[in-house]
């Protein structure tokens, strides 16, 4: 692997797209918008960002974003750049302020994504990325073969302590693999968290003495860094096999401060992220934004679900969850488990199966659950047997005249 960091880009400009380039490249390392005079030839050979590829894609009428200079026509390209490792070193925060800082409002760019990025083998060495991963979340949870079958306790907000331990006895005793605290849940005087890890460690301790299974539970730590640590080494000491954290809300200092300290696997929640990427051309990739927190130590990170019930179209979901399963690095893979959620039930499973190509996934359900019409059980029961049938090549439809989990939620879900 190269010793440069490059960082692949989206851009639609109104002038010369190679005057563009050339600008983000000065932008991000040793030019500004006026010549200095210690900006020596032999300074730019050393530090200056390079233009590795340019290549214009088409032209159109109006530009995406306001603002900046205006054109008769506006250029989308796909460019390239590169960084000397020297700039900054294995760094991630100051890796986030070099391929995604002031290049976005830039008066050249009517529009400008960060695609993807490549990092050089000195960050797998300087940053911890998943310690559980997929294969130690298997191991936490005893889930060997298929999904990890999981939900959220709803309502995201207002139990107390008691009552979100109510809910979770009612998983428990369905036989749910995975639950977590809605990212609305953390720390609030109606439900603090130490009181909330108590109470719901109780119950999920006393079901694992009486089955031998233990659910696993992400509890939402998001905080101060200090406040963190103090949670996870609480969730920890009371047996607990998983945190949360907000990254948006963390940031990566935090996320790494975290990933440092954590002896447990890191449920990664990427709430905010539309606003990172809902314009199509404005902000980030999942590809290369998730490349950040993982390296960082994600073990978890969510791409959202098949059919949702936000904008993601079902492309981006599935090359989100394939982007946490590539590998990073041949030292350290770097590789999470995707979590798919939002509106998910016994319907998804199969093409969800097909286009990922393997069942290395959290697959969360909040109604596809308790809305069963035969209860909790029966709801994990169904998203069992969609899975099942999903690996096994047979049709949800076929499977279901034997199962009669699945064969009720089909016809639930299907309206």
């Amino acid at each position: 692997m190269s010793d440069r960091i490059e960082a692949d880009y989206l851009i639609e400009t109104p002038v010369d797209p190679a005057a563009a380039a050339a600008a983000m490249a000065g932008e991000q390392s040793s030019g500004t918008f006026v010549a200095v005079p210690g900006e020596t030839p032999e300074l730019r050979e050393r530090h200056a960002a390079r233009v590795e590829t340019l290549d214009v894609r088409e032209t159109v009428a109006a530009p995406s974003l306001p603002g900046g200079t205006t054109g008769e026509r506006y250029a989308r390209a796909s460019v390239t750049l590169s960084w000397p490792l020297r700039n900054i070193g294995p760094d991630l925060p100051n890796l986030m302020a070099t391929v995604a800082g002031n290049l976005f409002e830039l008066r050249q760019f009517s529009g400008l994504r960060l695609l993807d990025i490549r990092l050089p083998e000195a960050f797998a060495v300087a940053y911890p990325g998943p310690k559980f991963g997929i294969d130690g979340t298997r191991r936490l949870s005893g889930v060997a073969r298929g999904p990890l079958i999981g939900t959220i306790v709803k309502p995201s907000i207002g139990y107390s302590p008691e009552e979100t331990a109510d809910v979770v006895k009612t998983l428990c005793e369905a036989g749910v693999d995975f639950i977590k605290d809605d990212e609305l849940q953390a720390d609030g005087p109606n439900c603090p968290f130490d009181d909330r890890v108590r109470t719901v460690m109780r119950v999920i301790n006393a079901q694992a003495d009486r089955t031998g299974k233990k659910a696993m539970f992400a509890f939402n730590l998001t905080g101060e860094i200090d406040d963190m640590r103090r949670r996870h080494d609480l969730v920890r000491e009371l047996g607990g096999t998983c945190v949360m954290a907000s990254l948006n809300s963390v940031g990566l200092a935090g996320m790494i401060a975290l990933a440092r300290h954590t002896e447990l696997p890191i449920h990664a929640h990427r709430n905010g992220w539309g606003y990172l990427t809902r314009a199509p051309l404005l902000g980030w990739d999942y590809r290369a934004w998730s490349k950040l927190w993982r390296l960082a130590g994600a073990d978890h990170m969510h791409v959202n679900g098949l059919r949702n019930k936000f904008s993601e179209p079902d492309d981006s979901v599935i090359a989100s969850a394939k982007s946490v399963q590539t590998p990073m690095f041949e030292t350290k893979p770097c590789v999470a488990m995707p979590v798919f959620s939002s509106g998910q039930s016994a319907l998804q499973p199969p093409e969800t199966y097909r286009r990922l190509g393997n069942a290395d996934c959290i697959y969360a359900a909040g109604g596809g659950i308790m809305a069963h019409p035969d209860g909790p059980a029966a709801g994990v029961q169904s998203l069992r047997e969609a899975w099942d049938a999903a690996m096994a090549g047979v049709s949800a439809e076929d499977y279901a005249r034997g199962h009669p989990a699945l064969a009720r939620a089909l016809e639930k879900y299907r309206g």
